[in-house]
Order: structure tokens, then C-alpha cells, then sequence
């Protein structure tokens, strides 16, 4: 197992954090699809990548944080429309598989160090 140093002590990929967004919003109406469009940009300002168009993940230091990004959205969310926060560790984060087309892709790198802000 590899650990990543932080703050003077090692955290496992087992207590390493992903953040997954998945959202369902409306967008039958001109400000329905702004508000939309503002809680994308939301997630983009706080660090979310992009992984599919209404899924977005973002690699977090534990719970705390997972906790501190979940209460964030938590006050930004729009008025209709689903939200979903699902976390999962770094190490389960290694087993997904991807697939574009048929084919399949490989597995991305997990992020070498932390940026801390």
C-alpha cells in the first residue's frame, strides 16, 4: 500500500477522498437552464472535473474535507432538480473501469501530491 504524505504524517489511499456530483436539473425554461448553467460553474470553481455532463469529481484529504465541500454545495443548490453527493476512497477510486465507445480506457493516475488552498 503507498501512502502520500500531508501535514507531516501519511494518509493511505484508503483515507484519501473522491467527491462524485451527479445532478439532474431541469432546463425547460430560459432561467432554468442559467441556474443550471450556474451550479456547472459552481462545481468547476470548486475544483470538480468534469467527468461526464452532469457528473463531476473531485479529490479531496479525507472527510473533513469531504464534509467541508459537501456543506458548500449543500448552500448552493439550485431551487428544482436532483442532487446526488457520493464519496468513495482513493483505493476504490483505482478499481473503476472506463470504457469510450467500446473500447476500453486506461485507468487514470491518481493525483501525485495535494494542492492545498
Amino acid at each position: 500500500m503507498t501512502a502520500r504524505m500531508l501535514d507531516g504524517g501519511y494518509l493511505s489511499g484508503y483515507r484519501l477522498m473522491w467527491i462524485m456530483v451527479m445532478f439532474d436539473l431541469p432546463v425547460d425554461t430560459k432561467e432554468r437552464r442559467k441556474t443550471a448553467s450556474k451550479f456547472r460553474e459552481f462545481l468547476l470553481d470548486q475544483g470538480y472535473e468534469m467527468s461526464q455532463f452532469s457528473v463531476y469529481l473531485r479529490f479531496c484529504s479525507g472527510k473533513e474535507q469531504l464534509e467541508t465541500f459537501s456543506r458548500r454545495i449543500e448552500q448552493s443548490l439550485p431551487e428544482f432538480g436532483k442532487v446526488h453527493i457520493l464519496a468513495f476512497t482513493d483505493k476504490q477510486y483505482e478499481n473503476i473501469i472506463r470504457f469510450k465507445g467500446r473500447a476500453r480506457n486506461a485507468s487514470l493516475k491518481n493525483p501525485g501530491q495535494l494542492a492545498l488552498f
